[in-house]
């Protein structure tokens, strides 16, 4: 993931971490390919297509176009915000998934949760609620501060909790689920946590911590 954001145009796919029917029954394949291989796949070419008739911003990092796209002329503003977006968000949501049985966080990850949401059921609430109450398209987060500190929050369309460190998260745009569980948001939640690759996302986590400015010296 580290790498993958600082990555600029022109942006790939990155291939699916596993075999499309890796994630059945929580995750059918059909979900799969269309979730990646079609929709992921458009907001790559989509950033490509808008950053190719603008070089001054090609050599932009991702996580800067998704943090800065304040900064873009009106013309690219908008859809930079939208597809690079996209682009960020589908390769975390991709890569902190795997196939059963479920994981565990390693212990620096586990302690955090420990502190800030009183375990692993507290955290889980915290995630089902932010998904749940995300009214339309959006997603689900688990991020940390400079210090380590874990927050829960939603952002709607293709919105990142950037400059927080993501470190999970849960898409609950249609398209995520709609072909196995319709309407039944709740339902998908229950699968995509059952999915959750936790020591992939104590990596993410350790990775966050490694890179905390050093605190003044009294």
């Amino acid at each position: 993931m580290e790498q993958y954001m600082e990555q600029h145009y022109p942006f790939t796919l990155p291939p699916l971490p596993y075999a499309y029917d890796a994630l059945a029954p929580e995750l059918i394949e059909r979900v799969l390919y269309f979730h990646h291989d079609k929709h992921f796949a458009a907001y790559v070419d989509t950033l490509n297509q808008l950053l190719e008739r603008a070089p001054t911003y090609q050599s932009w990092p991702l996580w800067r176009l998704c943090l800065d796209w304040r900064e873009l002329p009106d013309n690219l503003r908008q859809g930079v915000r939208n597809n690079a977006g996209g682009v960020f968000n589908h390769d975390l949501y991709f890569r902190t998934l795997h196939p059963l049985p479920v994981s565990a966080p390693d212990p620096a990850l586990a302690g955090a949760v420990t502190r800030d949401f009183g375990g692993m059921s507290g955290l889980k609430a915290a995630m089902k609620q932010a998904a749940l109450g995300q009214f339309g398209s959006g997603w689900a987060w688990l991020s940390a501060d400079g210090d380590g500190r874990l927050a829960v929050q939603k952002t709607a369309n293709q919105d990142t909790p950037l400059p927080l460190c993501p470190l999970l998260c849960c898409d609950v745009w249609e398209h995520a689920y709609y072909l196995q569980y319709q309407n039944r948001r709740a339902d998908y939640f229950e699968a995509w946590w059952r999915l959750v690759d936790w020591p992939q996302v104590s990596r993410f986590y350790d990775h966050c911590l490694s890179c905390r400015p050093p605190r003044p010296q009294p």
